[in-house]
């Protein structure tokens, strides 16, 4: 009986792990913006905003701006269809973890559902980031490394 608590207690505490880190992942936007020191990929990386707000001063081709468009628009969708089932997933975890018995089986199939979903957001952001810099020629993308290590600039002070 004291194993079973103790394994209740345990499925509760990663469950309140995974509600938060579901939520916060709910919470982002297609392609996240995090300071570079919190992700190490950030370097690597150019988000779509970036790309779309120095157009002009990288040369961006019609053929690159209606590729990363289509691209944008494609993954935005797909963002858009996986937090509603995020959403029904922690839903449906939340409804068993209210039972005064938990069905532990239950429990970590919804679990597996969350873990799926939040996998496939991740995938989805990093394929993106993946196919704008390969969209990008390789002076586009030293020009957008510089604007980078400059940071944001208001529009009638960009250099």
């Amino acid at each position: 009986m004291k194993k079973t608590k103790l394994a209740g207690l345990v499925v509760i505490l990663v469950i309140g792990i995974i509600f938060t880190v579901a939520f916060a992942s709910a919470q982002q936007s297609p392609q996240p913006q995090q300071p570079p020191d919190h992700d190490p990929l950030a370097q690597f990386i150019f988000p779509p905003e970036l790309v779309m707000q120095h157009q002009r001063e990288i040369g961006l081709t019609d053929e690159q701006k209606a590729f990363l468009r289509g691209e944008i628009q494609r993954v935005t969708l797909r963002f858009t269809e996986l937090q509603w089932q995020l959403q029904d997933s922690m839903e449906g975890l939340a409804s068993v973890m209210k039972e005064s018995s938990v069905n532990e089986q239950q429990a970590l199939t919804q679990l597996d559902k969350i873990l799926e979903t939040e996998r496939e957001i991740k995938h989805l952001h990093i394929g993106l980031a993946i196919r704008i810099k390969n969209k990008l020629t390789p002076e586009q993308q030293s020009k957008l490394q510089g604007m980078k290590r400059m940071g944001p600039h208001p529009p009638d002070q960009m250099p």
